[in-house]
């Protein structure tokens, strides 16, 4: 299909203003389709892309084997930072509605080149978590295909590796082609898919209180306040683990500001629903995590949550026991539920960084092209869907470990896009600090502190991630091989960063995107 080229240049004239260097009363678009997202279609739209039920499953044994019965303390210790970070997201976004979010703010604060590798990180973690999505789909496709039809050579067919890695690509090309045609068709599937997860997680969560309080199993616990106190954690090499995995769980409330520029009241609107998906995802973690560790316990035998032989799928082994045979298949239901409605949105934050990467010189012309129809970042879109499957394909036949390790250098990537927009933000409003108790705070005092925070997260799982036992425990040259991927990735950014620079010279000379330059956006 045709896509419209709308990038525009310095000189050239949108909408009757023109380009480049204006104003404050400069108004320039993108090309996105305008208001198609409301206050309750943006929060979906973030909670989905986090993922909630999907992220319990994978990470609510693995954080209970750190931490034990502090786990809902470490819950609210990850959601922390990400509070403080999301007011440093609403501020910029307030002033600078543009769908670059974390590259555009950045290349304002600090520059092109920092600019640039934060838009870098976000990309990168993205397609590590498209893929990584999609392999759980994949498994949960036919791990439920087998519970329904009883049949468990069914089931076993997502261990034969060609049907896998093609049902896989099939799952990345259908989401692909969602994104593609628009925020409209997004949203159509999207309350679907969030409402049936948020639903069977109520369920469960009422299931498993009943199961505690009839003293259903050995290993059940009541409750206790100390469970809520993150200092109680045994070492601070288990709270930081469990830190990690917490803020991995929070990852992705950002697509809601992504889709600024289509939605309505794009100064303000994305922020509100950044931190109604914070306040939804927090409260679901809390009461799924306290209600399974009344059920079942934290411990390591039987049921436990920290048994190392299901803690990498806890549902899996809880849905059962907890919700019948019946219900339970509604848990495999949810998760899938979870992990396909990520993987369609999470193609949000990533095409549309790509598309304002280009529009600003940055990335190659081309991937500024929107769809004359649809509205959306065409080309940028299919290229997340085709580098996603490339990636998969690629990291599943070279070896399982390496797949499991580039999940476990997610952490850094994160923490790397997130504390420097954090830190962009105070910047950016240094000059405004003084002018009001407000701004001090939620423009200064409260970005710093999440930065820094979210910095020193980077710096211990950078330090961490040195040690041949982490993640799978492979090594190159006697290095972890999580440290040889993150950084890896990271230094793959400089190089690609190198040769975009001798492409594209004026956006690294400053000439095309700095503090003063109006946000490429559509008036509301």
């Amino acid at each position: 299909m045709t896509q419209l080229d709308v990038r525009p240049r310095v000189g050239d004239t949108v909408n009757g203003v023109a380009g480049g260097e204006g104003g404050d009363g400069d108004v320039r678009g993108k090309g996105l389709g305008k208001g198609s997202v409301g206050l309750v279609g943006s929060a979906v739209i973030g909670i989905s892309t986090v993922a909630p039920v999907y992220c319990l499953t994978s990470t609510l044994g693995s954080t209970a084997g750190e931490v034990g019965v502090q786990m809902p303390a470490v819950f609210l210790a990850g959601f922390l930072p990400m509070l403080l970070v999301a007011f440093a997201y609403r501020e910029l976004n307030k002033a600078v509605p543009d769908c670059g979010t974390s590259f555009t703010w950045t290349v304002k604060a600090f520059g092109p080149r920092i600019g640039w590798m934060c838009g870098w990180g976000l990309v990168i973690a993205t397609i590590i978590v498209l893929s990584n999505l999609a392999g759980v789909a994949t498994s949960y496709f036919w791990l439920l295909a087998g519970e329904i039809t009883g049949n468990p050579s069914i089931a076993a067919l997502d261990d034969n590796k060609l049907v896998h890695i093609a049902t896989c690509l099939t799952l990345i090309a259908s989401a692909t082609a969602i994104s593609y045609r628009g925020m409209t068709a997004t949203k159509g599937v999207q309350y679907t898919l969030v409402g049936l997860q948020l639903a069977v997680l109520g369920l469960f969560v009422a299931m498993a209180f009943q199961k505690a309080s009839a003293g259903t199993f050995d290993t059940g616990l009541d409750f206790s306040w100390q469970w809520m106190n993150p200092f109680a954690v045994e070492s601070m090499g288990a709270f930081t683990a469990g830190l990690s995995l917490s803020i991995f769980m929070y990852w992705g409330w950002d697509a809601c500001l992504a889709t600024n520029e289509e939605t309505t009241g794009s100064a303000k609107t994305p922020g509100r629903a950044s931190l109604i998906a914070m306040v939804v995802l927090v409260g679901s973690y809390l009461a799924t995590g306290i209600a399974a560790q009344m059920a079942v316990g934290s411990g390591a035998a039987g049921l436990g949550l920290g048994n190392p032989e299901t803690s990498g799928n806890v549902f899996a082994a809880l849905a059962g026991p907890v919700m019948g045979p019946v219900l339970g298949i509604l848990l495999f239901v949810a998760v899938l539920a979870s992990a396909t409605a990520s993987l369609q949105t999470t193609f949000i934050p990533v095409a549309r960084t790509v598309l304002a990467m280009s529009t600003y010189e940055a990335l190659p012309a081309s991937y500024a092209k929107v769809h004359p129809r649809f509205k959306t970042p065409g080309r940028a879109t299919v290229m997340a869907g085709v580098a996603t499957g490339a990636f998969y394909t690629v990291m599943t036949l070279v070896s399982e470990n390496v797949l499991t390790d580039t999940i476990f250098a997610l952490g850094l990537m994160i923490c790397f896009y997130y504390s420097l927009t954090a830190f962009a933000c105070a910047w950016y409003f240094r000059g405004e600090l003084r002018r009001s108790a407000r701004d001090l705070f939620f423009k200064g005092v409260f970005p710093v502190l999440g930065g820094l925070l979210l910095a020193a997260v980077f710096l211990k799982t950078l330090i961490d991630m040195w040690n041949p036992s982490y993640g799978s425990g492979s090594t190159v040259l006697g290095v972890g091989s999580v440290f040889v991927i993150g950084v890896g990735l990271l230094a793959l950014g400089l190089v690609i960063m190198l040769i975009t620079q001798r492409r594209s010279p004026a956006f690294f000379r400053g000439e095309i995107l700095t503090k003063s330059t109006p946000a490429l956006v559509v008036e509301d």
